[in-house]
């Protein structure tokens, strides 16, 4: 069964990649950080909560336990960018910097699928109307603190 799970693209580094590429591109040349990249998949993935457009993924009750699988996700699906090309890193004075090269927006351009678009719509949302607005580490704990009050029945 292990063996099953590891084989499947979904939530793997190459999914979450994909994201952060589009997330990347979508603010391309600016970067971002890890910390930012979380929240910002995060809330790609879950919009319709954050009152964007509709949600990709369901509302789940472990949803909070999704930002600390996806830090570990990120970091190697970023790597798998980085080693494609597609993006880079920077140390900067602000710490590790990501930032999608100048492949990395036209490979994203060229990718067709219906949910790749979806996240290029949900993209545009979360880099220019939601994440100017938010601090990435106040916005991690709000959604933590968000999916336990549900667990608890709270929300």
């Amino acid at each position: 069964m292990t063996a099953e799970i590891a084989a499947t693209p979904l939530n793997s580094p190459l999914e979450v990649g994909v994201r952060a590429l589009v997330l990347l591109a979508e603010k391309h040349p600016e970067s971002l950080d890890l910390a930012q990249l979380v929240v910002l998949d995060h809330v790609l993935l879950h919009s319709g909560e954050f009152g964007g457009p509709p949600s990709l993924h369901p509302n789940l009750p472990a949803q909070a336990g999704e930002i600390g699988m996806k830090r570990r996700l990120l970091e190697q699906g970023l790597l798998v960018l980085i080693r494609a090309g597609l993006a880079g890193i920077e140390d900067r004075r602000e710490g590790l910097m990501y930032a999608a090269t100048d492949r990395g927006p036209v490979f994203v351009d060229v990718l067709e699928a219906p949910y790749v678009e979806a996240l290029r719509e949900r993209a545009e949302w979360v880099v220019h109307q939601y994440f100017p607005t938010v601090n990435a580490r106040d916005a991690t704990r709000d959604i933590v603190n968000r999916s336990h009050g549900e667990y608890l029945g709270g929300g």
